[in-house]
């Protein structure tokens, strides 16, 4: 199972100044933008200074499944921020860190382009900054996070800096209360942040973005009921072996669901095609499951063509005595979009076949 949960807020803190204006930017609150800018800013090719990304999640949820022992012991959280088209800034290698913020903070209304600027929420010195009220800074500024070892690191090489960092250390130290979940904090790793000798200009999509890209928490584990024993009643194994060819179908598939549902998707299996023989009574068709663990399911967004969950470990398909199936919480899926099911069956002979036979679902509102 993959299950997602939204940021609450976020925003980008930016520790310089405008070169040509003088505007101070140390003050200027960005909670309100569609991007969220994590970069080193050079002027006239000198390095002038860096930004850094502050998140935060609500994760009652999260740990209401661990309470209530719906997940196992190795589940994983990953955090997900993708990158805008306009991300123009890469170096070959680089590192991203994140840290558990240690200080609570306002999102704010502004916008990296107001003019004039906003000081209304969190900035570099402040994280607290409302008009008409006292102003409360943070204790180290730039964001009062905890290092050492509640570091969390992504390395990247010549690749797509879409953020997917293993954060479940972090998470679990918020659960345990070693540590009060104030969000975390996104900067270049160590010495990085403040090297002349790289360039780096990142930007994400913030939770204020009208696209599918929003920051997000990844839940994974393994929820699958294996294909195994009494599980499967009275169906028989498919044929894997290569040597046959075979048809997947849906069963009570429906073409539109609601954003707060959570569905059993059951998929039948049998050979393509059926010998047929000569009987006065009517041939009947034996279901088949699809062997234990050689099953996967994925679900695309078909106007993006992007995996909103992907073939993982964590989406192995269960089964029961009626059929092969798997469970997706659909709650934070974008609504009014339309979604694609694939299905991968691993062949004993090594072959992956993926059937995209048109499983396609609208989710509404």
């Amino acid at each position: 199972m993959h299950r997602y949960f939204f940021t609450t807020k976020d925003a980008f803190i930016n520790s310089g100044s405008n070169q040509i204006t003088g505007d101070d930017f140390k003050d200027k609150n960005t909670g309100q933008d569609e991007v969220l800018e994590l970069k080193k800013v050079f002027f006239d090719r000198t390095f002038s200074h860096p930004t850094r990304i502050l998140v935060q999640f609500d994760t009652t949820e999260i740990e209401n499944y661990i309470s209530s022992s719906v997940l196992p012991h190795d589940y994983k959280v990953n955090l997900r921020l993708y990158e805008t088209e306009g991300t123009s800034g890469l170096t070959e290698e680089y590192k991203v860190a994140a840290y558990p913020l240690s200080e609570s903070w306002d999102e704010g209304v502004g916008k990296e382009l107001d003019v004039p600027k906003t000081t209304d929420g969190c900035s570099w010195t402040y994280r607290k900054n409302r008009e008409g009220a006292s102003e409360i800074e943070w204790t180290a500024a730039g964001g009062t996070y905890l290092s050492g070892s509640n570091e969390v690191t992504q390395s990247f090489s010549s690749e797509s800096p879409d953020i997917n960092m293993d954060i479940t250390s972090m998470v679990n130290n918020w659960f345990d209360g070693t540590n009060q979940n104030y969000g975390m904090l996104l900067r270049f790793s160590g010495s990085r942040e403040q090297s002349t000798g790289s360039f780096e200009d990142l930007r994400f999509f913030s939770r204020q973005t009208n696209t599918i890209y929003s920051p997000k928490l990844e839940l994974k584990w393994d929820d699958h009921l294996p294909a195994t024993g009494s599980n499967t009643g009275s169906l028989t194994s498919l044929d894997i072996t290569g040597n046959s060819e075979n048809y997947l179908y849906p069963i009570h598939f429906r073409e539109a669901y609601k954003e707060n549902e959570t569905v059993k998707f059951r998929f039948g299996a049998r050979k393509r095609y059926i010998q047929k023989s000569f009987s006065t009574s009517v041939q009947s068709v034996s279901g088949s499951f699809i062997p234990n663990g050689k099953g996967s399911y994925s679900i695309i967004d078909m106007a993006t063509n992007e995996s909103v969950v992907p073939f993982s470990a964590y989406t192995t398909m269960s089964c029961d005595t009626t059929s092969n199936y798997f469970k997706q919480d659909l709650n934070a899926f974008e609504p009014n979009r339309a979604y694609k099911i694939l299905i991968k069956v691993n062949h004993d002979d090594g072959q992956e076949i993926i059937y995209d036979n048109d499983f396609e679902f609208i989710l509404r509102t």
